[in-house]
């Protein structure tokens, strides 16, 4: 959800989506990226050149998730109050 998230403030590259989760192994995001590509959630580009571009963008399936990702977001910050 997290990668949707930044996929919805533009199209990113590999790298740049890595520096957005430091935490996150490059194997494992490329598996959600795989995933997600698989699920037809985002749209994987590669660009023929040297050395290899690849980005990733939503595809229009994603775009329409994203009003999910805000309920469940206005749905969590909701939870934290209720929690105080």
């Amino acid at each position: 959800m997290v990668i949707l998230y930044f996929l919805s403030q533009g199209v990113l590259r590999f790298g740049e989506l890595q520096k957005k989760l430091p935490n996150v192994t490059q194997a494992a995001l490329t598996k959600q990226l795989r995933a997600l590509e698989e699920y037809k959630l985002i749209h994987r580009e590669v660009y023929k050149q040297v050395p290899p571009k690849v980005e990733y963008s939503l595809t229009e399936i994603g775009v329409n998730f994203l009003p999910v990702l805000t309920a469940l977001e206005e749905w969590a910050t909701d939870y934290q109050k209720l929690e105080k």
